[in-house]
């Protein structure tokens, strides 16, 4: 991450401040391909370095764009992407048991995929509608959501306010950890998958009897 390619970040940052904060943000956690996480970090590099801005207020504006950003997200996800993958998940070779399975896994892992995909680029914005289009149970989901905007904003913002353009040396290694994490899980994930797929459909069907409902 380099901060000369986030000159134009920074310039809205100082153009409408709060506001283009929390709309970034909010938007990524909806599901839109937008830095999120690079705004946060440039908005708290420049209140260090102006003092135009507020450190604190910048980490609640980003917490609470986070939350109702991923709010956003999982209901939109629950609405829509569930129907769709009803009508055209064969396509993708995503048959009712699977998309069951698929359910099935959510509910016994979501909060820990809701919560830690709030720090890897790659989950950030499509966590939350996964979370809907799996169903994840909506106060389960609040609560990890909660606690994963928090924790994010508060860990990017104030360690970029106190580190600096150093945080950039630590974000980028930490990133990168985590989303080898996140391919190799899903690997270690689809090879379990694979291999135990007709004993966990069973599973799934247990517990969650009868046909999936769009």
């Amino acid at each position: 991450m380099s901060f000369l390619h986030e000159l134009p970040v920074t310039e809205l940052i100082a153009s409408y401040g709060y506001l283009a904060i929390f709309v970034v943000i909010m938007l990524e956690s909806a599901g839109v391909p937008l830095p999120g996480e690079t705004i946060l970090i440039s908005s708290a590099v420049y209140a260090g370095s102006t003092g135009n801005l507020s450190i604190f207020v910048i980490v609640l504006a980003a917490a609470a764009a986070a939350i109702l950003g991923d709010n956003l997200g999982y209901w939109v996800g629950r609405r829509w992407g569930m129907p769709l993958l009803l009508k055209h998940g064969h396509m993708i070779a995503l048959d009712h048991g699977r998309l069951k399975l698929g359910q099935y896994l959510f509910r016994e892992h979501g909060g820990k995929i809701v919560f830690f995909g709030r720090f890897t680029a790659m989950l950030r914005a499509y966590a939350a509608v996964l979370a809907g289009v799996n169903k994840l149970d909506a106060r389960r989901f609040m609560i990890f959501n909660g606690l994963g905007g928090v924790a994010w904003a508060s860990i990017m913002g104030f360690g970029a306010y106190f580190c600096g353009r150093s945080i950039e040396h630590i974000v980028g290694p930490v990133g990168l950890a985590l989303l080898a994490f996140v391919v190799f899980g899903g690997l270690a994930l689809w090879l379990f998958m694979r291999r135990h797929e007709q004993r966990l459909l069973v599973k799934a069907e247990a517990a969650i009897p009868g046909p999936l409902t769009a």
